[in-house]
């Protein structure tokens, strides 16, 4: 299945001069997933219908790397576009998305950083309109830059988040503890935007990958059966 984020990363791909090595290069990875083929999640891919859209705006390898989670939310919604950063390039299809009437853009970022006229924390969207999260999928320090130097972002609101728990993502280490990974950022806005299904969902989904990632690095054996699973599995389409 291809989506806009493994079709950001072909684009990527096609004009790299060099491949891109991630850690742990030397495993054979499926190219749907980009798991370890012997740990592959695509039997436990979820698709579940939302209200919302997701906008991805991936700084440059982004979505090269294995552990990143935008690609999550592509495989768990249809609606989710991603777009590659550049500071002085702007990829046409963003403005236009931005424009779009259908949608209603919320720009995800810490309010500390932001003038307070522009915060929000809430979710409230015009009649006939549908809640569209723009989410920067980047390292925190490549986050911040790409908010003070993307001027096209300037006129939406920015949605600050307080979540009440800590990230359970462990693939990557932040200098922040409260600092979340895009997917877990992408469920809590579902989740005030009242797909609360979606938002379980994509966090099931989540769990397990992190969980089939590190078992893949280690190498140790996934139980299929475990309560992860068995919590996913109520996501899945019927057979």
């Amino acid at each position: 299945m291809s989506h806009a984020v493994a079709r950001l990363r072909a684009a990527r791909i096609a004009r790299s001069a060099k491949p891109f090595l991630a850690r742990g290069s030397n495993a054979v990875r499926c190219q749907a997933c980009r798991l370890a083929v012997s740990h592959c999640l695509c039997a436990w891919r979820p698709r579940i219908a939302a209200q919302s859209g997701v906008c991805l705006l991936m700084h440059d390898v982004e979505a090269l790397k294995p552990s990143n989670t935008g690609w999550l939310i592509a495989d768990v919604l249809a609606d989710t576009c991603a777009f590659g950063w550049q500071r002085t390039v702007v990829e046409p299809g963003l403005p236009a998305l931005l424009d779009d009437p259908q949608w209603q853009p919320y720009l995800v970022f810490p309010g500390e950083y932001v003038a307070p006229k522009r915060v929000v924390s809430s979710v409230v969207v015009a009649p006939g309109k549908r809640p569209l999260f723009v989410l920067l999928d980047a390292t925190w320090t490549e986050a911040r830059k790409m908010f003070r130097k993307s001027p096209y972002l300037d006129a939406l609101p920015v949605l600050s988040l307080q979540p009440e728990q800590l990230s359970r993502y462990r693939l990557r280490r932040s200098s922040r503890d409260d600092h979340l990974c895009t997917a877990e950022v992408a469920a809590l806005c579902l989740e005030l935007a009242g797909d609360q299904l979606a938002a379980d969902g994509l966090n099931a989904y989540l769990d397990v990958f992190s969980q089939h990632y590190l078992a893949a690095k280690a190498p140790r054996a996934v139980d299929l059966s475990d309560p992860l699973h068995q919590r996913l599995r109520e996501f899945l389409p019927a057979d």
